[in-house]
């Protein structure tokens, strides 16, 4: 029998219970007729689930206990960093001076968040290598949009906007970027990887011309090797008069070790949810500043904050600016959390953070090498790529695996993507899991290997342990049943 909790509210509900007791009120009523026009008013009550507050409790502690988070398990998710995230770091974004300002007030009654950001913008330089920074974009694909908005500005200056409508993109390459140049208005180039996964140099050359407005580019790359030939492949894009863009959702495998301003990059976006310390997951909060060279700061978003002396301002005469992109200064909690952890953790505690993730990826790929294929063998950084064709061969699809790993109490990796690796399964261990944890995920692994080969049905019918089974996922995709019906 299901526990009443396990239930719908409207399943539970029972007509007159309240979970609620107020006075009666001294304010004389309003008719709704006086403050709604007669269309909008309903002829029937809405169905509401009518319960007591012990049963709303219970209902909504039972939906908790069923999430998944970060304090709860391990996410080996590939391509989205998720690490822990110290505590000290929400507090700090709750305190008042922070959590209670207005984005209307006065430049001059915020000078503490206005100074923050400021040294966020400074800090966000170095970890770059860029010369100017904005935190507008309140998100990794918000901040590719506006970096590709940049990029077109600075063709059009040079009277090259009409000419130069490509944006390169390797075939490994996440979903946005592809779609962050359509919504710019680019036509988008297809860069095939060559046999060790990185940027094929010869079908590099050969894409690059007068129409190329730039390459869009992440590295280490989403199967998180390191693109060896970075240095020459900036020279090929520049050389064509086009700009190169770092997708800066991998940052977590260079901090403290080298940066995209370093390697020829032009423009950058750093995921400040990813790498830097804000609960990712749930739709947001996120954080997605970008940074330019200085030929390119002109046209930044705006409005920018600036200082003069010990005082810091707000500033919009920047007429080449490509404008505002988002309300504000983007998301100033997460900038907040994100300032608390580049102070706290210092340039060798970001350093650290970089070596413990590379160390933890290329134990795991060590581990898990001899029971499943891995279709670039030189060493990754923070994540690495899996292929599932073995298990393949024996019924068992990556799907299948990655449902398994739910009975172990793990959340599933990435399964399928990139999409250039058939059966794949993208792993990324992050720098705050301990061995015993990269352990028991690996044995896990290792068993479910070792199932695919004995006892393949205890894998193609996981899971097993959790209160929804193996869905129709096409059925629940294309028709899904968002509302109740009483039955």
């Amino acid at each position: 029998m299901t526990a009443v909790y396990n239930d719908l509210l409207f399943e539970i509900s029972r007509p007159g219970r309240k979970g609620y007791s107020l006075p009666e009120s001294s304010v004389e009523k309003t008719a709704l007729t006086d403050v709604l026009p007669e269309h909008l008013i309903r002829e029937e009550a809405a169905e509401l689930p009518e319960l007591s507050e012990l049963q709303v409790m219970r209902h909504y502690t039972g939906l908790s206990n069923k999430n998944f988070g970060i304090e709860t398990g391990f996410y080996p998710l590939g391509s989205c960093t998720m690490k822990y995230n110290p505590k000290v770091n929400e507090d700090i974004a709750r305190y008042s001076g922070f959590a209670q300002i207005h984005p209307f007030q006065p430049a001059k009654t915020a000078q503490g968040a206005l100074e923050l950001m400021y040294r966020l913008e400074e800090n966000l330089k170095e970890v770059t290598g860029m010369d100017a920074i904005s935190l507008q974009p309140a998100a990794g694909a918000q901040g590719e949009w506006a970096g590709l908005l940049i990029f077109k500005a600075y063709h059009e200056a040079n009277g090259e906007g009409e000419q130069r409508r490509k944006i390169l993109v390797p075939d490994s390459a996440h979903g946005t970027n592809p779609a962050s140049a359509v919504v710019a208005g680019y036509d988008v180039v297809e860069i095939k990887s060559n046999e060790q996964g990185r940027v094929g140099i010869d079908a590099l050359k050969a894409a690059v011309g007068p129409d190329t407005a730039g390459l869009m580019l992440t590295n280490p790359n989403t199967l998180g090797l390191f693109e060896v030939d970075i240095v020459e492949i900036a020279e090929i894009v520049h050389e064509a008069g086009g700009l190169l863009y770092y997708d800066g959702a991998n940052a977590n495998a260079i901090l403290g070790k080298s940066t995209p301003g370093e390697m020829g990059f032009d423009v950058v976006h750093l995921n400040l949810h990813k790498s830097f310390s804000t609960p990712h997951g749930g739709g947001g909060p996120g954080s997605g500043p970008i940074g330019v060279k200085d030929y390119l700061k002109a046209f930044m978003p705006s409005p920018r904050i600036e200082k003069e002396g010990d005082t810091y301002r707000v500033t919009t005469d920047h007429p080449q600016s490509i404008g505002r992109v988002k309300g504000y200064f983007g998301n100033f909690g997460v900038n907040v959390r994100a300032y608390a952890y580049i102070r706290s953790m210092g340039a060798e505690g970001l350093q650290q953070v970089s070596e413990d993730a590379v160390l933890h990826a290329n134990y795991l790929k060590a581990r898990l090498e001899p029971y499943y294929d891995t279709p670039y063998s030189s060493h990754c950084k923070h994540e690495f790529v899996l292929s599932g064709v073995r298990q393949k061969k024996l019924g068992v699809r990556t799907l299948d695996i990655a449902k398994r790993l739910l009975d172990y109490g793990f959340y599933a990796p990435t399964v399928y993507f990139p999409l250039i690796v058939e059966e794949c399964l993208m792993i990324e261990p992050t720098e705050t899991e301990a061995k015993e944890q990269l352990d028991a995920f690996a044995d896990a692994m290792i068993e479910i290997a070792e199932d695919a080969e004995k006892n393949p049905d205890t894998v193609t019918g996981a899971p097993f342990t959790k209160a929804v089974k193996r869905l129709d996922e096409v059925t629940a995709a294309r028709k899904p049943v968002v509302t109740y019906q009483r039955s």
